[in-house]
């Protein structure tokens, strides 16, 4: 099982930015890939970005494409989201997960399991 810690978070006006890390500790870090999603209270979770294991190949929901940036420190056992450009509409809680199964990467929510904490994104317009 990993453990995963997500910071960064925080109140920012509409286009500035935020980096998000998630530490992670337990399993083997360099084999899973990692995903952020987010989620409004009330709401099913969201897929934003995904990463590969090695960190090649990497996925993003439409809507921060070109804005976000999913990156990851296989040595620090970390994953980070860069988020520029930020809007109103990203206000939400971030999570950052670990894929069910190594050496694979999918962007559906199902898939991933090992959650964070949660971090939460506010950006007022």
């Amino acid at each position: 099982q990993v453990q995963l810690v997500e910071s960064g978070g925080g109140l920012v006006q509409a286009g500035g930015s935020l980096r998000l890390s998630c530490a992670a500790s337990g399993r083997t870090f360099s084999t899973y890939a990692m995903g952020w999603f987010r989620q409004a209270p009330g709401k099913e979770g969201e897929f934003v970005a995904a990463i590969s294991w090695g960190g090649g190949m990497t996925y993003y929901e439409d809507s921060v494409k070109g804005r976000f940036t999913i990156s990851r420190d296989n040595v620090k056992n970390t994953v980070y989201l860069q988020m520029n450009s930020l809007r109103p509409e990203d206000t939400d809680m971030y999570y950052c997960a670990a894929h069910r199964h190594p050496l694979r990467v999918t962007t559906r929510v199902g898939d991933f399991a090992s959650w964070g904490q949660g971090t939460q994104v506010t950006v007022s317009s």
